[in-house]
């Protein structure tokens, strides 16, 4: 690694780390004004917790000497003495953290309103141990997922910057979560309308722009080769998919919102983000328009289903990550099923999309029946309805003047 990819990989390590503040805005703006700090205080606690168990034995868990292995042993480089006289390794060690962090905060938005935060934190904990360090093995730790299409005659899996590893990884468990908690007090359509608007957007802007860590910042480790075309796809894919939300919410509604420009805009980072190196520009736009439309649907299958899934994060991060990561079995370029290959790219890419989402699913779902079973994870509906910010931080997001005097 030469000094400009050093430079890179430290920039896109700090850009990354960004996007979890990014989406403590954007969920926070999204939450009713009572709830603000509780909502951007699980993101926050994500990057302290994650952080620090990334370092004392998450980075260990995240490879793996042998394909179908689980995970790599926590304790090999306990709080990682052995490398740390290695500048490269150090910081393929931060930015793989933040990856871990934002996923972990991802799952918070299904549950806002009504959780307690030493639950959460508990959860977050357990999960990221169990789920996400062995999923990021799988993924990119020479794990099963990245062995599969070699031990199938296949192609290999792609998911370049986190479809799987991250975005079905972090939906499907905050669907488990939203069932476990049950329904807010209120839950009809319209009844919870986020309290500030710009907060959302701002969110928005900071996640699109820490995206472009998320997405090229790998190519430091791997000579910057396609460091052109994952831009400009992570660049149009969004853009097309802020068209897409937008037009199905004219047609829906009447009106196309800040709030839909917002959420189509991560609809599409999501998408991209398995595919930014693998599809050509034009692909990348008809995909962002897909992600837009789909997710912009899916967002009210939470009525129709009876999950109470807070912030969508199922119908944006599952439901996108899966477009996205799906999408690469027909347009992947030369081995998609249109571009020059055979279903094989297709099957190896539903095999992975469908393994990490059942794993997730599963375990955050009895991880969340033991915590809520016990210690408890969700506050009174009394406190709820309060207004959680006074009752679990001591706090209010918005105090007036007028009331301090």
């Amino acid at each position: 690694m030469d000094t400009g990819e050093l430079a890179w990989a430290v920039t896109a390590t700090a850009l990354v780390l960004l996007m979890t503040p990014g989406l403590a805005f954007f969920y926070g703006g999204l939450v009713k004004a009572k709830s603000v700090v509780s909502m951007m205080m699980m993101s926050f606690g994500s990057m302290a917790l994650i952080g620090v168990l990334w370092v004392l034995y998450g980075y260990n868990m995240s490879g793996v000497e042998s394909t179908w292995a689980f995970a790599g042993n926590p304790f090999s480089d306990f709080g990682l003495f052995g490398i740390a006289d290695s500048n490269e390794d150090l910081i393929g060690v931060a930015f793989g953290a933040t990856f871990a962090i934002i996923t972990t905060a991802l799952i918070s938005g299904a549950i806002a309103d009504r959780a307690k935060f030493g639950a959460w934190m508990l959860f977050a904990g357990v999960w990221a141990t169990l789920v996400y360090f062995p999923v990021a093995a799988w993924v990119w730790g020479d794990g099963w997922i990245m062995g599969l299409g070699d031990a199938m005659g296949l192609p290999e899996v792609i998911d370049y910057a986190g479809g799987t590893a991250v975005h079905i990884n972090a939906g499907a468990a905050a669907l488990a979560l939203a069932i476990v908690l049950g329904r807010r007090v209120v839950f009809e359509k319209g009844a919870h309308k986020p309290h500030n608007v710009p907060l959302v957007m701002l969110g928005a802007a900071l996640l699109w722009f820490g995206w472009f860590g998320f997405n090229v910042g790998a190519e430091a480790f791997e000579g910057m080769e396609y460091a052109g075309l994952i831009t400009i796809n992570t660049l149009g894919a969004t853009a097309a998919a802020i068209a897409g939300w937008l037009l199905i919410e004219k047609i829906k509604d009447g009106k196309p919102t800040a709030v839909g420009a917002a959420s189509g805009a991560v609809s599409g980072l999501v998408a991209i983000t398995p595919a930014c190196a693998n599809v050509t520009p034009t692909f990348a736009l008809i995909l962002g328009v897909i992600a837009g439309v789909v997710a912009a649907l899916a967002v009210d299958l939470k009525y129709k289903l009876g999950y109470d899934d807070s912030l969508d994060v199922v119908g944006i991060h599952l439901v996108a990550g899966m477009v996205g990561t799906l999408y690469l079995g027909f347009f992947a370029i030369d081995t998609g099923l249109f571009t020059g290959g055979d279903f094989g790219q297709l099957i190896t890419q539903t095999i992975a999309a469908f393994g990490v989402l059942v794993y997730s699913f599963v375990v955050a779902l009895v991880l969340a029946l033991i915590i809520q079973k016990t210690i408890g994870f969700r506050v009174t509906s009394e406190d709820e309805v309060a207004g959680i910010d006074t009752i679990v931080h001591g706090e209010e997001g918005y105090v007036l003047e007028e009331q301090n005097a």
